[in-house]
């Protein structure tokens, strides 16, 4: 396969890390590895493994492999399909003309196969099932393009950046299945499916015009401001679900530690992210609507980091 011609010459300098950085969005890992560093909590804490630094670092290694390698393919599929065709701060480097589709080709396909090996190394320390855990996430990867293309982009994300990263962390730790990882990491796989819809809030009008069918281009600007808000406000709320209901009707579930209230100190950015998306329309408030993913996403790394400090907090002893 030959590669295709940049499809914008720049005379600009620019350093080889610089160029694969913009390639490969290393700034979006916070959506890919808080769930394996949530998983890996929630299985020292309650699923009674300890805690296994080498599992845990090839864990944290396969994910952020992977996860830059489907950011990469990502962007050769929009390159073809004609979806990028704008520059942002922080993505473009093909129509930027740093690197042909060629050469971003064969760098995610290093990066899967790199990914792809330590997961089967972690298979073979722990179990296979491992391996049905990472062909659902690398096959959700490879496919995301198509996914996102037909109104599947949201539930994409929300399960590979969610829950299969916190089941398959959980196992990787305790060698078990749990139910317990997959629905605790529900909250946050809210928030990576947010920062995806915010991104085609922003794009929707150039998704629709290409054929690109997302909840964005079906909800149009004003449902699409509400399901942003459900989004990011629906976490706490399935939280408190977590917390309260199985003491309050007995459910055959663990009750979420009232630790996880500590996740109510994200609430002031969850309002600010509100506020940012209402002014997309006032003067001066395009330039926060167009970084509003890139905002989205600390939310994200925030309250994951909230939600993992709660795992650990709850072994304060007499906190129920």
């Amino acid at each position: 396969m030959e590669g295709r011609k940049p499809a914008m010459n720049t005379e600009e300098k620019v350093s080889a890390p610089r160029k694969w950085a913009v390639a490969a969005r290393p700034w979006a890992l916070p959506a890919s590895t808080m769930p394996v560093l949530f998983g890996t909590s929630l299985a020292a804490v309650f699923g009674g493994s300890g805690f296994n630094i080498l599992r845990f670092v090839l864990a944290l290694a396969a994910m952020i492999l992977l996860h830059l390698g489907a950011n990469m393919l990502s962007d050769v599929f929009d390159a073809r399909r004609g979806l990028d065709v704008k520059v942002t701060p922080m993505s473009g480097a093909i129509i930027r003309g740093w690197l042909t589709e060629r050469q971003v080709v064969r760098g995610s396909t290093v990066l899967i196969a790199a990914g792809s090996g330590l997961g089967i190394a972690l298979a073979a320390m722990t179990g296979w099932e491992l391996v049905a855990i990472g062909l659902a996430g690398i096959g959700i990867g490879l496919g995301y393009s198509w996914l996102k293309s037909r109104l599947l982009g949201d539930l994409s994300v929300f399960l590979n950046f969610g829950i299969l990263g916190s089941l398959g962390a959980w196992f990787v730790q305790t060698r078990a299945l749990s139910l317990l990882p997959v629905l605790w990491a529900v909250s946050m796989s809210m928030l990576v499916a947010a920062i995806l819809h915010a991104n085609n809030w922003r794009d929707a009008a150039l998704d629709k015009e290409k054929g690109i069918i997302t909840p964005a281009v079906v909800l149009g600007d004003r449902g699409s401001a509400v399901y942003y808000d459900l989004l990011i406000f629906s976490p706490f709320a399935v939280l408190l679900f977590f917390i309260a209901a199985p003491r309050i009707a007995a459910m055959p579930m663990p009750a979420m530690p009232i630790s996880f209230f500590a996740t109510a100190a994200a609430l002031p950015l969850s309002f600010s992210l509100r506020r940012r998306a209402r002014r997309r329309h006032a003067p001066g408030g395009r330039p926060d609507f167009i970084t509003l993913d890139a905002a989205t996403a600390q939310y994200n790394l925030l309250f994951g980091l909230l939600c993992t400090l709660a795992a650990w907090l709850s072994l304060i002893p007499g906190l129920p």
